[in-house]
């Protein structure tokens, strides 16, 4: 089955939300623009997936900001999320849609022939990155840089992610990002709330 049209649903900015972090947060960081969260929990089994997913929705219910989960397809439709990001060992895109042709579905992308791969099996954006350094997963591919998402835009929405904060927005939008996905941008910083308000200023409309 081919992509639903969900490109007015592609969040801007993506904050990723783990175990770890404070969701007494959540909803003050959707009320400063932060219209996407992506719950990821590696370490979690299915049902502990889904109760931090259901909190999560809560936390959110009463914004626009959308709720997807990371790898796990079954949580997503479990819970009633938003869409799901699946990477490059993850359920393949073409069988997600075919399951869920509702959901909104993100897949990790390195190149503009994974971005046509992507959008082809059904996927709504890309998540493309790393685009600079991060610690925030162990085990990434070395940084593409910036200048790697411009051969890639023009096929479905660029989401970029990888070591961004707000002084680093402005570089991967000029190279044709529609959105950022974020976490220690967000979450290591002293204030996240005030964090995410300049992440959603340096974006723009």
């Amino acid at each position: 089955m081919g992509r639903v049209d969900h490109l007015d649903r592609v969040p801007r900015l993506t904050c990723l939300v783990s175990e770890r972090d404070d969701l007494t947060l959540l909803p003050a960081l959707a009320e400063v623009g932060v219209d996407g969260f992506q719950v990821r929990a590696k370490t979690y089994g299915g049902r502990a997936l889904c109760a931090l997913t259901e909190r999560v929705l809560g936390a959110v219910a009463f914004t626009d900001a959308r709720v997807l989960v990371n790898d796990r397809l079954d949580v997503a439709l479990a819970v009633g999320a938003d869409g799901v990001h699946l990477g490059a060992s993850d359920l393949p895109v073409a069988e997600a849609r075919r399951v869920a042709p509702d959901l909104l579905i993100g897949a990790t992308c390195r190149s503009r022939a994974e971005v046509l791969r992507a959008a082809g099996d059904g996927a709504d954006y890309a998540g493309f990155g790393p685009v600079f350094a991060t610690t925030s997963k162990a085990g990434v591919p070395s940084p593409l840089g910036p200048e790697a998402l411009t051969p890639a835009v023009g096929v479905i929405p660029l989401v970029a992610i990888g070591g961004i904060d707000a002084a680093r927005v402005a570089a991967v939008v000029a190279a044709g990002a529609f959105g950022v996905a974020v976490i220690g941008g967000i979450w290591r910083h002293p204030d996240p709330v005030g964090a995410a308000k300049e992440l959603v200023a340096a974006i723009g409309g």
